[in-house]
């Protein structure tokens, strides 16, 4: 069994040079390959250090040391609506999880305390849906459009081209990605499954790159893929418990006998879904559909399929830019919200547009706002409320952990959650005086407003710089490694075309 192409009807023609990658133990357990893999430890002295500094950084030292952390005086959006948030607050981390939040939170013993006046606290975004293995293809294809571009040069002739240390590094480079820009969380569509070693390296990076991340087991190419079978080796070499960073779900075409292998191991199911309306259907008719499966830019479906999708207890993932830009269809924003689901936000890929959610949440909110402008100069009566910042931040959010099946440890600024959380400079000259921190944080700020990021507790950004990570090295493994695709693959771009 193989997983249909997610775009196009068939899978990847070939896996050029699949005899050529290195053995499993070459790639991931030599020692010269695991120092090409690795990043600084955690716990290295290069972790207490702001990266690119000449000086070891005390405070930095003395957050990551204490197993309770006071974040002190931050403007609060904890996305909790029975919570609330707060003008000015207190947030109280121990072990990595949230303890308090509250004003003037009064603490005693060993307690590292973070100053966060002029910052905007808010839980970490979640992004639903990435293909992290394009992270060494950004911007390869600026003006591209689905067809004939990305499933030409992108499904059939790049993605079979890479060996699992190419994997390695565009996955990398997608994590680390995401974290600086505030991005906590991830689900990771690994359509690059070529060999079981492609698909270690992909859980390897997820791992060194300390993101929290949904690994969606997905199809490859070529002789040497063992989707979907492989899924039972993953699971029980990597994911056996429950209290990790990483969780596992499986990418699935409309084959019942892919979702009835995500049943078989007890894992969500994560499927593009465009235009479909008729199989999809037919898959719950047959009962395979499960609460948690997620659905993937849902474009042209009819009322019967959304209303399957909400009735099973489905999740929705909603890539804006991707689809207007790239030609999928019309977003599918405000079917989601006419049909009772809340939407998810993702970027997709980085191949043609920015993963920020910056980015990410402005496009959803100006395109479904220019729908209800559009049929209300229509003369429509009764059109839909307009959505509102609160709206799609949650979206960002909450509604990205409920869809990544998260929602019990993050998506919330909630008491007893895990500290995926990240600080935002408010004290700026494009956004002082600040009116409403909502919508600041929506539609006025960038990636360059995060300042610091939590995961689980444990600082991955800190002053505007990530945390023990060689970025030198990092970067020199991506370039190395996109080099090495680009010739396989005898593909070339234009730097200034």
């Amino acid at each position: 069994m193989s997983e249909p192409n997610d775009h196009s009807p068939g899978a990847p023609k070939s896996a050029r040079d699949v005899t050529m990658f290195p053995s499993r133990r070459s790639v991931l357990e030599s020692g010269a390959a695991m120092a090409a893999f690795g990043l600084a430890a955690q716990g290295s002295p290069d972790a207490a250090m702001a990266q690119g500094a000449g000086a070891p950084d005390a405070e930095l030292a003395r957050l990551q040391a204490e197993r309770r952390v006071l974040i002190k005086g931050g403007l609060v959006l904890t996305m909790d609506r029975q919570l609330g948030d707060f003008a000015q607050a207190d947030i109280l981390i121990e072990d990595g999880k949230i303890r308090a939040v509250r004003p003037d939170i009064a603490v005693s013993g060993d307690v590292a305390v973070f100053d966060a006046t002029n910052r905007i606290v808010i839980p970490g975004f979640i992004d639903t849906h990435s293909h992290s293995y394009q992270g060494i293809l950004r911007s390869i294809m600026p003006n591209g459009e689905l067809d004939p571009d990305y499933n030409r040069d992108v499904q059939t002739t790049l993605t079979p081209a890479f060996s699992p240390p190419d994997v390695y590094a565009g996955v990398l480079m997608t994590a680390l990605g995401m974290i600086d820009t505030g991005t906590t969380a991830m689900v990771d569509l690994c359509q690059i499954s070529h060999t079981p070693e492609h698909s270690d390296a992909c859980i390897a990076a997820l791992r060194d790159s300390g993101i929290r991340a949904v690994h969606a087991y997905s199809r490859g190419a070529g002789p040497a893929t063992r989707y979907p079978q492989d899924i039972a080796r993953l699971q029980r070499t990597y994911f056996s418990s429950k209290d990790q960073l990483l969780t596992l779900a499986l990418g699935v075409g409309l084959d019942p006998k892919l979702f009835a292998a995500a049943r078989e191991v007890g894992v969500p199911a994560v499927l593009h879904l465009r235009h479909q309306s008729a199989p999809f259907i037919a898959l719950g008719r047959a009962g395979l559909l499960r609460e948690g499966d997620e659905y993937i830019h849902c474009n042209g479906l009819t009322p019967e399929a959304w209303q399957l999708i909400r009735d099973t207890g489905g999740h929705v993932s909603i890539c804006a830019a991707i689809d207007m830009t790239m030609g999928h269809g019309t977003p599918a924003v405000q079917d989601a919200i006419d049909h009772g689901v809340r939407p998810s936000l993702s970027s997709d890929h980085g191949v043609t547009i920015a993963q920020d959610f910056f980015s990410v949440m402005r496009t959803t909110f100006t395109f479904q706002r220019l729908g209800i402008f559009e049929r209300r100069r229509s003369g429509e009566r009764g059109a839909p409320p307009l959505l509102t910042c609160r709206e799609v931040l949650e979206f960002a959010t909450i509604e990205g952990a409920r869809c990544a099946n998260l929602a019990d440890k993050v998506g919330t600024l909630t008491p007893g959650k895990e500290a995926d959380l990240v600080l935002l400079r408010a004290d700026q000259a494009s956004l002082c005086p600040m009116s409403n921190a909502v919508g600041t944080v929506v539609n006025m700020m960038n990636p360059g407003n995060v300042e610091t990021v939590f995961i689980a507790g444990k600082l991955k950004k800190w002053r505007g710089r990530l945390v023990g990570v060689d970025l030198d090295r990092t970067f020199r493994l991506a370039s190395e490694a996109r080099e090495a695709v680009m010739r396989r693959a005898g593909f070339s771009v234009n730097l200034l075309g």
